[in-house]
């Protein structure tokens, strides 16, 4: 994806510099295979999905989906009700393709390093989670090039435990983020 089409899904919000330095690595070392398994970037200028749940402006708005979570088309939002908050610090959403809305990361920081697990959300309306059979489960092609990457360049090290931060995050969002969505929601 080229970056000046993916910053002007951003409108005037500035791109935290760390999601446009993963979507360069993205372009550079994984163009021929995955670092996390189901992220990938994606232009959705129209937020197709998301007005599956609400159109009304003020809700489509609030939020800037900038790559799929999963293979069947569940989409990471930055969340930002008030558009006055720094987008590197504005919270997470996940958005299941077959329903459920959660947070899912208190920032851009914290979701990169749930990326490092390189395991697909699991998403209904109730929960969000994280599961891999460590027998079986065959890593992203480039997802130790992701992990030294990331803690090279950002001091940021990688999770075993992504639902953790998902934890973490959701104690700090999750009761604000559900009754601001209840009133979009019919």
């Amino acid at each position: 994806m080229e970056t000046n089409g993916f910053t002007s899904l951003f409108g005037n919000n500035k791109v935290p510099e760390i999601l446009l330095s993963l979507l360069e690595f993205d372009n550079q070392v994984a163009t021929d295979g995955w670092f996390s398994e189901g992220f990938e970037f994606m232009a959705d200028e129209e937020k197709l999905m998301l007005s599956t749940y609400s159109e009304e402006p003020d809700f489509l708005n609030a939020f800037f989906p900038f790559a799929q979570a999963d293979a069947s088309g569940s989409v990471y939002a930055f969340w930002n009700p008030n558009s006055d908050i720094d987008l590197e610090e504005t919270p997470i959403a996940v958005f299941g393709s077959e329903g459920g809305y959660h947070v899912i990361a208190a920032n851009i920081h914290d979701l990169l390093r749930i990326l490092t697990y390189d395991a697909e959300p699991m998403i209904d309306w109730d929960d969000i989670s994280f599961y891999k059979d460590e027998e079986e489960h065959e890593p992203g092609t480039h997802s130790a090039e992701y992990k030294r990457w990331l803690n090279d360049r950002y001091q940021l090290s990688p999770t075993d435990n992504p639902d953790e931060l998902v934890e973490k995050a959701q104690e700090k969002y999750q009761g604000a983020f559900n009754e601001w969505m209840e009133r979009y929601l019919e």
